[in-house]
Parts: C-alpha cells; structure tokens; sequence
C-alpha cells in the first residue's frame, strides 16, 4: 500500500484518527483502520478511531450499508471499548434513505453490545420511522423498548409521537399516547400539549381540547403564562372561529386571572370582551390579552412571534416586536431567524436581506452561520446567487463566523440552477479549501456544468479530484464529457 507517511514506532489511537482524517480517500482511511491492529499487535481501537472510520464511510456516495452495518458490528460485538450510543445515532441517521436497515442495526446489535444507553439512537431511529411515515413501525420500536433502562422515554419521544399521530389524523390514539406516557411517569412538555392541541382543533375536538387545557392549569398557576401562551391561543382561536365565543371569553379570563403574579391586580381583573368582534379582530384581541394582560417575559414574546411569522402575518409581528422592544427586552436571534425563514418562504429574499443588514445591527445582534444560510439559500431560490457569495466574504471577516459544508452547498446548489459554473467551481475549491468533503452530488452538478459550457480541461480536472475522494462519478457525469470527444488516455 502506498503510505504518504511512515508508520510511527508507537501507535496511538489519537494518533492513528488523525492519520485517517487527513486521507482525502475514505478508502485509504479505511485501509489504516485494518492494517493498524496487524503491524501492532498489542495496539486496540478505541471510539474515537471508530469515530473516524464512521466518518470515512458516511462521506462515501452511494452509502455502502453492509460496510456501515460491519463497523458497527465490530464495534458492538468484537472489540472491547465502550460502544458509544452517539455512533450508531449518527449511523442511523445516515440511513435515512433506507428505514428498515436502520431498525435492523438497532434491533440486531445495540442489545448485544456493552452500550449503557441507547436513548440517542432510540430517539434518532423514532424521528427516522416517523418521517418516513413507518408509524406501525415506529409504535413496535416503542412497545420493544417500552421499560428498559437503557432507554430513557422523555418528552422529545413523546413529541415526536404526538406529533405524527396528529399529522396523520389520529388524534385519539394521541390522546392515548399522552395517558400512558403519564402512567410511565413521563410528563408532557409545552410542545407536546402544543402539538396535541393543534391536532384536536384541527379535527374539531373542541371539547376534549378544553379538557386538554384545562389540565394545564396548574401549570398557568406555577409560572404564568409564559411560553404556554401559544397553546392558549389555539384553542381561543378555534373557539371563536366555531362560533363559541362566550366559552373562549371565559378560558381566556381563568388562563389570565391565573396568570396573573399579584394577587391585587386578580381582585381588580376584568377580561377582554369578544362577543360581537370578527375572526380577525378576536384574534388580535387574544393576542394581545396574552402577552400584556399575562406575566410578560422575553420567552413568552418569543413564542407568540414564533407563530405570527409562521402564519405570515408581519404586521402583527412588527407591532408585537415593538411592544416587546419598549417593554426592556432584547430580541434574541432566534425571532430574528424565524422572521428570515418567514420571509424567505414567502419569496422575500430583499426583505431577509434587509432584516440581516439593517435590522439585526441596529438592535446590537450578532448574525449566527444560521443565519446567514436562511439569506443565502432565500437568495439562491430566487436566482440571485451572486449577491448569496459575497456574503461569504462578509463571513470571513465575522469573528467566530466559519462557513460550515452546508453553506458552501447552498452556493454551489444555486450557481449550478442559474448555469453560472465557473462561479461554482471557485466556491467548490474554497469549500475543499476549508477541508470540507463534497458529496458525489457536488462534484457531478459542477463537472456536468462546466462540460455543458465547453470547459473540457477544467471539468477533467474536477473529474481527478472526485475521483481521489473516493467518489464514483455516476453515468451522466462520463456522458456529458463523452459528448465533448474526452477519451481515456
């Protein structure tokens, strides 16, 4: 085999995952993984070079499964270091395209490994079988796990259940779910009230959705309304909308009074009327009654934004913002996000632009890489790619601010839509650059466009570099620089 290094006298396995992390081949980084233990007899991978050669074998395209399921398997039954639950997450998690050989990997080897708990590769396996729409799985995956230690069924599992029932329109097997996750003594947080209560509204279960609210009182009576307040506010909405206004007028006034932290300001309160007000104008009352009328805190301005920008009312949002502003506090920026993301989905990538550039600054908010990937992919699905690039610069020169693999994607995804392949082949050298590993998807839109536009040199150029990444270029990437006369030497 062909080293670029020599082997060292002692061989260490910190030492031996960085050998395999700086191989650009996974295929050569998988070749020190097996020959480590025979040139070193009393030598032993530990997790972090199993880490590495995971690494190597998720950054192949097409994922080979039985190479993944085989280090894993080596893993869990041969060796004797610890199996850490967080490499077959993110194995799992990887498989996303092929939901039974994740379940397979989890049955067959997390029981027969020395692994003290599997609650990451539970909940990543659930959220995998959920998405996928595998409920029938997914309940089988819970009944099998239901009880053992090695599994921890808190309210992320609960969540993702109550939600996928919902979504599926099953709210009364939801409902269940939320009783025996009770008898489990698993209690429900706000997004799992949250997510039963859309889906009862939305079946038009109103009267088990008062139920629902009204076991959350005691929650209103320990902390106020705070973040709950979007909860609230499903049902009140739902009530006036069916007509049932004198009942939205009374939960409305216990939600409130129970809120409130003064014990004068209960003896004084008077709730907001809504008999008589339209849809529209019962909901700004509502909305407004909740985060003024209740115990106002950043968290509970937070969430009702959260779900002003999802329904694209802006107007609202702004004047909320402002209220939230006058009243002390500083927006984090997360609302300044979910206010992009909003934007973006409506098509108003100026606007997001506006919000990064004028609005975050001017309340002292520092953008994330977050949220610069929002602007750029609004940018890059409206065909302004290139002011999405310069934003790259602009990222540079942010202290803390790395361009991760993601953001170079969006780029090289939006130069590839709008035929600028020049430009995504300079960012596609700026991402190898940074160590980044491109997926086969990557270097095939950049090789087909620079072939589509004559670039024959360049795109053989590329075609060397996949190749010594370990990717196999499929049969459109030898079709478009066949159709150029390229020939093998």
């Amino acid at each position: 085999m062909a080293m670029a290094f020599r082997w060292p006298r002692v061989l260490t396995p910190s030492h031996l995952a960085q050998l395999m992390r700086r191989q650009k081949d996974p295929a050569a980084a998988l070749r020190l993984f097996d020959e480590a233990p025979l040139r070193y007899p009393s030598y032993r991978h530990n997790s972090l070079v199993y880490s590495a050669a995971l690494d190597s074998l998720l950054s192949v395209d097409p994922l080979p499964v039985p190479a993944v399921a085989d280090l894993l398997s080596r893993l869990a039954l041969r060796d004797s270091c610890p199996a850490p639950d967080l490499l077959f997450a993110r194995a799992i998690r990887a498989l996303s395209g092929d939901p039974p050989a994740a379940l397979s990997l989890f049955l067959r080897l997390l029981p027969r490994s020395n692994c003290p708990s599997w609650s990451l590769s539970f909940h990543a396996l659930l959220r995998l079988l959920l998405d996928h729409g595998h409920l029938s799985l997914a309940l089988r995956l819970f009944s099998s796990c239901a009880g053992r230690r090695e599994v921890r069924l808190g309210p992320p599992a609960l969540n993702l259940l109550v939600a996928a029932l919902c979504r599926d329109g099953r709210p009364d097997a939801a409902v269940e779910a939320f009783a025996a996750f009770r008898d489990l003594c698993c209690y429900p947080d706000r997004d799992t009230y949250r997510n039963l209560m859309r889906g009862l509204c939305d079946a038009g279960r109103l009267d088990d959705a008062i139920h629902l609210l009204r076991s959350m009182l005691w929650r209103i009576s320990q902390k106020g309304c705070d973040a709950d307040v979007v909860v609230y506010r499903t049902l009140l909405e739902a009530l006036c909308q069916n007509g049932r206004t004198a009942e939205a007028e009374e939960i409305l006034a216990k939600v409130l009074k129970k809120g409130l932290r003064s014990s004068k300001r209960r003896r004084t309160f008077c709730g907001p009327v809504l008999q008589g007000l339209t849809a529209e104008e019962a909901k700004k009352v509502i909305d407004e009654a909740l985060v003024a009328s209740g115990v106002k805190s950043l968290t509970s301005y937070q969430a009702m934004l959260q779900d002003l920008y999802e329904e694209g009312n802006f107007d609202d949002a702004q004047q909320m913002f402002d209220e939230m502003v006058e009243s002390g506090f500083r927006p984090p920026v997360s609302i300044f996000e979910n206010k992009i993301s909003a934007l973006c989905q409506e098509g108003r990538a100026d606007d997001s632009v506006r919000v990064l550039e004028k609005e975050m600054p001017s309340r002292d908010c520092v953008p994330t890489v977050g949220t610069y990937n929002l602007v750029m992919e609004g940018l890059c699905k409206e065909g302004k790619s290139m002011r999405a690039v310069e934003y790259l610069d602009k990222m540079d020169k942010q202290v803390g601010c790395v361009a991760q693999k993601e953001t170079f994607e969006i780029l090289v995804d939006g130069l590839h839509a709008e035929c600028r392949h020049p430009e995504a082949a300079q960012v596609l050298e700026r991402m190898l650059r940074r160590r980044y590993q491109p997926n086969r998807a990557v270097f095939s839109s950049v090789i087909q466009g620079l072939c589509s536009i004559g670039g024959r040199y360049e795109a053989t150029l590329w075609l060397e570099e996949m190749i010594s990444h370990g990717k196999i270029p499929e049969a459109e990437v030898w079709a478009s620089l066949a159709s150029m006369g390229f020939a093998l030497a």
